[in-house]
């Protein structure tokens, strides 16, 4: 490749920031240029750290005029599909935060117009990357851990109240009429479901059968800040994640492997995987990342496989769709939560417990006994497509 591919950066403020300074990094290798910034308000020099590119808030003619070949789209869930189709439209290649979409139906009508117009689409979860996964693909296959029995994710976060009002969408399920869907499992810990999907290997819309949520918040929001989901997958083996921005402490969210005879941890952040198997001692290793721009440069220059396309995230997206169509999350009793005094943040005592339990059992908080898990919290959904 002679010349750096000319990028437009959507959404530069809050985590788009990740991904200016990834532009960055992959600009100073010689692979990419960034060529505009699409905000509704323009970024000063200060905060962009330097000398501006172009930059409009109209973000089809941005395209146009900067002769983009790929668009980072880091805006708004409920303006991801407008904004894919946009720059499918105008012959520009994409790669797409996540969620990809609020909605199922949202989400289709991104990937059939992405496929319809030829363009390249990346869905930005960035674990998918990990060189990892096909490496615990490969100890799965080979019977490392015995049968795959099932996966479980387990994500204990801690968020302050100021988190849910960073923008005016945060931990809002709907908005001015449009979906929204921010909660724990569909955005800040989404890629804790996404990956449990894809290293059992049921990515694709179709995997998934039946779907149960337990939705609930200990925060004043719409959204759900404590939950768990367990899919039913046409493969035979259930997926089970539980998340929590209310944790006690943090700690680094995981996808928990289960075989007949052993069991994988995978903390899916650090690229760090632990082998456990009967008659073995315990193996850890530690893996690299294709970066997905990257992989999306070098699919546009090489033609390397894309690593996240839409339709492997079609199961994800149908947890996302049975999020959505739940019952609205159920508010957490006064008594189950209290405010870390000088934090401004709300935990609720106990479920980073339940949270690890969650995953090491595949099993839903209203079955490991939590006393504030409410019958209507819990609903099944079963897919027909």
């Amino acid at each position: 490749m002679s010349t750096p591919l000319p990028v437009v950066l959507a959404g530069a403020r809050g985590h788009g920031r990740w991904h200016l300074e990834n532009i960055r990094r992959l600009g100073r290798a010689g692979l990419v240029r960034l060529a505009g910034i699409c905000e509704p308000t323009p970024l000063t020099e200060d905060e962009f750290g330097g000398e501006l590119p172009e930059q409009s808030a109209d973000f089809g003619a941005l395209l146009e005029s900067t002769g983009a070949r790929i668009a980072v789209i880091c805006t708004p869930i409920p303006t991801h599909t407008d904004l894919a189709l946009t720059a499918a439209r105008n012959g520009v290649h994409i790669l797409l935060e996540k969620p990809p979409a609020p909605s199922y139906a949202e989400y289709r009508r991104m990937a059939d117009g992405v496929a319809e117009a030829g363009v390249a689409c990346q869905i930005g979860f960035q674990s998918l990357g990990s060189h990892a996964l096909p490496a615990i693909r490969e100890l799965i296959a080979q019977g490392a851990v015995g049968q795959l029995v099932g996966l479980g994710g387990a994500g204990a976060w801690v968020r302050d109240e100021a988190y849910f009002r960073r923008a005016p969408w945060a931990g809002k399920r709907r908005m001015n009429g449009a979906d929204v869907i921010d909660g724990a499992l569909t955005n800040p810990l989404a890629h804790a479901v996404a990956t449990a999907l894809a290293l059992g290997g049921s990515t694709r819309a179709e995997d998934v059968t039946a779907i149960e949520t337990e939705l609930l918040r200990a925060n004043a929001i719409e959204s759900d800040d404590t939950s768990c989901v367990r899919v039913t997958t046409a493969q035979g083996h259930p997926v089970t994640v539980a998340a929590t921005l209310c944790a006690e402490r943090a700690d680094e969210p995981y996808v928990l492997v289960h075989g007949s005879s052993g069991r994988i941890t995978f903390w899916y952040k650090q690229d760090r995987v632990l082998l456990q198997r009967a008659d073995h001692g315990p193996q850890e290793y530690e893996y690299g990342r294709t970066d997905l721009l990257e992989n999306l440069v070098a699919h546009l220059t090489t033609g390397a496989g894309l690593l996240v396309t839409p339709d492997a995230t079609g199961a994800f997206m149908k947890v996302v769709e049975a999020i959505r169509q739940a019952p609205d999350p159920a508010p957490l009793p006064d008594t189950a939560w209290h405010r870390i005094p000088g934090e401004n943040r709300r935990v609720v005592p106990g479920i980073d417990g339940l949270v690890a339990a969650a995953a090491d059992t595949l099993s839903l908080y209203s079955e490991l006994g939590a006393p504030w898990v409410l019958p209507p919290a819990r609903r099944k959904e079963v897919s027909t497509r």
